[in-house]
């Protein structure tokens, strides 16, 4: 391809994948952004009551379960966003992914349907019934619908910046975080009266344990896999609606809640066979969200070698590190190793910079911009020693 023919596919990307564009809160004749706004307001009116009305008997464990979830909020935070290498999600859209999981999805959506999908099983059935399978046959229902509600919502309200699957993904991820850090801390909240409230904070470690433990397979990879779905379900001008798909990966995430929350009734209440039911379902789950994006980053990655292409075409970027940049941790990883272990740390610094620049053309909508100049300066001082040593002296 010619230089003008490259620079014009780069744009192109640009203007479909959505990269570097904002999103716009002013959207007065948007319903979807009513409906985000009633619903989030409602959630968060809810919190605020319990913990006034349980914060002061139950303040000590409130806050340390607090301190210790908001810790796991961060590093889970830092590691959705690390892998969000290509059209990179705005800050603003991700708090508002957060947000919805936290208080929409969890009080408003989840808390009232759980209670009355588990009343109607208990009308139909028995309560024993109920009490064995009801947590896995209401919580898949309504706690992945009222998560993948907000994706949903938020692909209308930023249409612009919500385009693809792995988008969905990510923002999928992002309601997840939230909805299971404030689940947590209220599971925490409940356990601590137990042994008639003799020790409130050592009831509710045990369940901050145990959820640490089990958490990184739980809600965050369900709604990523479910958000991914919905915009298949839905479509976009980058990604063509896949009806088949979408409703695959939105029932897989479901049926991997519903086993989940179904082990006891599936174990029979036998203690050792619900641990290897959980190791089995964590390996499983793994497995699935691995393959999932790995299906859903494909066309980020194709995205992102359009859009350097012509800097590959200029000779700023090798194509070693083009494929470095638009590939998985392996690429990055070869990349790094393959210059000697005294070079090693100036082609990590290297990448990152190629990274910086990428995102710097995407966000300058493919213009050329004082940013744009700083990044490729910056990627020349990275120039790994192998490669200024094969620069002619002049």
């Amino acid at each position: 391809m010619t230089r003008t023919e490259l620079l014009d596919r780069r744009a192109q990307v640009i203007d479909e994948v959505g990269w570097g564009q904002r999103v716009s809160w002013f959207q007065p004749r948007n319903a979807c952004l009513w409906v985000f706004v009633a619903v989030v307001a409602y959630g968060v009116w809810y919190t605020v009551s319990q913990v006034r009305s349980q914060g002061p008997a139950y303040g000590e464990p409130l806050g340390v379960s607090a301190v210790i979830f908001a810790v796991y909020a961060v590093l889970f935070w830092w590691f959705t966003t690390h892998i969000d290498r290509y059209s990179r999600q705005p800050l603003d859209l991700r708090i508002a992914a957060f947000v919805w999981g936290g208080f929409a999805a969890t009080w408003a959506v989840a808390l009232n349907g759980n209670s009355a999908l588990l009343s109607l099983y208990s009308k139909l059935g028995s309560p024993t019934f109920a009490t064995d399978w009801g947590p896995g046959l209401a919580a898949p229902v309504m706690e992945e619908w009222g998560k993948g509600a907000g994706v949903l919502l938020l692909l209308f309200i930023a249409p612009r910046v919500l385009r693809t699957a792995f988008d969905g993904f990510v923002i999928g991820a992002f309601v997840g975080l939230g909805f299971e850090i404030f689940e947590d801390i209220l599971y925490a909240l409940n356990s601590a009266p137990a042994g008639f409230g003799v020790d409130p904070v050592g009831s509710s470690l045990q369940t901050v344990l145990l959820r640490l433990a089990t958490g990184f397979t739980s809600h965050i990879l369900y709604s990523a896999i479910f958000g991914a779905g919905v915009v298949y379900l839905v479509g976009t001008v980058a990604q063509r609606r896949r009806v088949g798909r979408g409703l695959l990966l939105c029932l897989v995430a479901m049926v991997l809640h519903g086993v989940w929350d179904a082990n006891g009734a599936l174990a029979g209440g036998n203690e050792t066979v619900i641990i290897v039911l959980l190791a089995l379902q964590v390996v499983v789950a793994v497995a699935v969200v691995l393959v999932v994006f790995h299906v859903v980053v494909g066309p980020e990655r194709a995205a992102m070698r359009d859009l350097v292409a012509p800097e590959v075409d200029d000779g700023t970027l090798t194509p070693e590190e083009a494929d470095a940049l638009a590939g998985a941790w392996k690429q990055r990883r070869a990349y790094r190793r393959a210059g000697g272990v005294r070079d090693r740390r100036r082609r990590a610094h290297r990448l990152e910079a190629a990274h910086d620049l990428a995102e710097a053309i995407g966000n300058a909508q493919g213009r050329e911009t004082e940013k744009v100049a700083f990044a490729r300066a910056e990627l020349a001082r990275f120039r790994p020693t192998d490669a200024r040593e094969e620069q002619p002296v002049p």
